[in-house]
């Protein structure tokens, strides 16, 4: 990987990973918890949300491997038993994460497309501008598998409230990170990543929709 397009899309992760915290962060704030603003999560400045492991030393080691970048943030604290909206709180609030990155992603997408108009594809802006879209798409559907501590389980546990659920959930919360983890590094053995082809599948549906 060319290093200045390397260092574009660890910035580009950096932008939008922040991006994500902030609306988790927001969207709390919003339903009455002040949890995350008091923890200073409120902001868009990065150096809030940097995981040590998952927001340096993860994507510099992609970025100085040749391998993707990629990585995640410091979750942001959120108290369930403040928000408002009974169940459907927890959801809203985790779903406020991947929203943001898809609305980023059309943001960015409209802003590539004039920067199109006056600069040539190999422009630095231009492709600073591209890979914000891809990331931000890429963390968008990544963060919708509803499994801990990805986004998607809080918005599948707003939908599965009945006793009998109680057990799958008690199982997810306990050994989802490992499942996830599991889930990954299967997935980066298998001779055609499932994964890999969702987030292509995703990112080129998403350019199509805006006309690239």
């Amino acid at each position: 990987m060319d290093m200045r397009i390397g260092l574009l899309a660890y910035l580009a992760l950096l932008v939008s990973l922040s991006f994500h915290e902030f609306m988790h962060a927001y969207s709390a704030y919003l339903l009455g918890d002040r949890t995350a603003e008091r923890a200073g999560r409120l902001t868009l400045n990065p150096v809030r949300h940097i995981d040590f492991l998952g927001t340096v030393v993860l994507p510099l080691m992609g970025l100085f491997s040749g391998m993707p970048v990629f990585g995640w943030a410091k979750p942001v604290p959120v108290n369930p038993h403040n928000l408002k909206g009974g169940r459907w709180g927890p959801a809203l609030v985790g779903g406020a994460g991947p929203l943001s990155n898809f609305f980023a992603a059309a943001v960015f997408l409209v802003l590539l497309r004039v920067a199109l108009g006056f600069f040539p594809p190999e422009n630095l802006l231009v492709v600073f501008l591209f890979q914000l879209v891809t990331v931000n798409v890429v963390l968008g559907v990544f963060n919708l598998i509803p499994v801990p501590p990805l986004d998607g389980s809080s918005v599948l546990e707003s939908f599965l409230v009945a006793p009998r659920w109680r057990n799958l959930l008690a199982f997810l919360e306990s050994r989802g990170p490992m499942l996830l983890i599991l889930l990954i590094v299967l997935d980066s053995m298998s001779p055609v990543s499932l994964l890999g082809s969702v987030f292509v599948v995703a990112v080129n549906g998403f350019f199509a929709l805006g006309g690239m």
